[in-house]
């Protein structure tokens, strides 16, 4: 190719693109010239070098900066080529200048609190509800951290010289609850905001560009998109991306390449998967809010394909009775999956903790996938409809039954 052409290509490659058109072709964009088009997934643990010195030289680097190594790659751990597609394709999809990927999304929280407290910052200021297993690796401090629990407005109280990082999940885990991400990260001044945007995905907000400085997703939901694949990722700027590179080398939570395969060939179909489920999810939503079995309906403002709410008798009547629904715990995949949090996701997180985050024994979380809506609609009123010939003790009203049901957004 003569340098004209490179110019040309790369004028394209780095003009501003639509997030459709980034979920199609980030991380691919050198595919065409070297005559392929599917990524190829490269499985190699180790990679032969005669030169040695070359490659202490590039060990150096990544010791001193975690920045990625020039030149070939050296071995598995330290990094490969199908996972930095993903990351770089990610990264480009949330709007920021780096991505980590890792083996879960709770080994990539783990490795961000890692970092932090290498630096001496071992105190988290978080805001409740957060997915069951963050809450309960803060709370059970089983990486050495402290965690103050606050709401939004409380954020900059808790600050503390030694505070490291502010945690919030927007929409949140299981109740949709939504915060003011802009308002937030101005409140935490100088100490990073972690977003966890698994809800919410980069299709239906971005929070780099409202002053998070790293932004969490469980891989395994939404970006991966069909439930075959476990991982988790950070996006943040370069330098945070680093020191989370040296965390996962040492640690050993990498993401294998198949993952990261999986992963980019899922974020090609993310935009039109989550406005189409986003569009099931809101119907079901509005038909959950006019039916007399349930007491309360909650619902993003920014939308999304999750549905949470509240009915009148016992949640496992529902459970046991979906058919098309899939009961299991997890969320994100082309088809609907439905669970009980008080009893599978935020089990492990103390009842009453759990309860004054607004996480009601009598909640129900609802992953909305592709299948027709009238389908799914269905299936859940033959499912409701065991809570009318559940005994009476069961079908009782909630302790808190609010007074005229609405689909509720729960902003904090």
């Amino acid at each position: 190719m003569d340098t004209a052409s490179m110019g040309a290509h790369d004028a394209v490659r780095t003009a501003p693109r639509a997030l459709a058109t980034e979920a199609v072709h980030a991380g691919r964009d050198d595919l065409a010239r070297q005559g392929l088009h599917a990524p190829p997934i490269d499985l190699s643990t180790t990679y032969p070098s005669y030169d040695s010195r070359g490659e202490a030289a590039r060990i150096d680097a990544f010791a001193a900066t975690g920045a990625d190594p020039d030149g070939p790659p050296v071995y598995g751990r330290l990094g490969n080529p199908t996972v930095a597609r993903f990351e770089t394709a990610l990264a480009r999809l949330e709007g920021s200048e780096a991505a980590v990927a890792f083996a879960s999304g709770m080994a990539a929280l783990s490795a961000v609190l890692l970092v932090r407290a290498s630096m001496g910052l071992r105190h988290v200021v978080a805001v409740r509800p957060l997915y069951g297993c963050s809450d309960h690796l803060l709370t059970a401090g089983l990486l050495g951290s402290e965690v103050t629990w606050t709401d939004p407005a409380g954020i900059a109280e808790a600050l503390r010289p030694d505070t490291g990082l502010v945690i919030v999940e927007s929409p949140a885990n299981p109740t949709l609850a939504e915060v003011d991400l802009r308002a937030v990260a101005h409140a935490c001044g100088s100490v990073p905001l972690l977003v966890d945007n698994t809800f919410a995905t980069p299709v239906l907000q971005r929070p780099a560009e409202q002053g998070a400085r790293l932004v969490l997703h469980s891989a395994t939901k939404y970006l991966g998109g069909h439930g075959d694949v476990l991982a988790g990722v950070v996006a943040c700027d370069e330098e945070f991306a680093g020191r989370l590179r040296q965390v996962r080398f040492a640690t050993g939570g990498v993401l294998h390449p198949l993952a990261g395969y999986l992963l980019l060939r899922g974020l090609s179909t993310l935009p039109v998967r989550v406005r189409a489920a986003s569009a099931n999810a809101a119907e079901l939503a509005h038909r959950l809010a006019a039916d007399p079995r349930v007491t309360r309906v909650h619902y993003p403002r920014i939308g999304g394909a999750m549905v949470s709410f509240e009915i009148h008798g016992d949640p496992h009547e529902v459970i046991a009775g979906v058919r098309l629904i899939t009961p299991a715990v997890s969320l994100g995949s082309v088809d609907t999956l439905i669970q009980h949090p008080a009893s599978i996701s935020h089990r492990i997180v103390d009842a009453d903790d759990r309860r004054g985050a607004g996480v009601s024994d009598r909640l129900l979380r609802m992953s909305v996938g592709l299948e027709d809506v009238d389908d799914l609609w269905s299936d859940l009123d033959q499912a409701l409809k065991r809570l009318e010939t559940a005994p009476t003790a069961l079908r009782c009203s909630p302790p808190h039954p609010h007074p005229s049901k609405q689909i509720h957004p729960a902003a904090q």
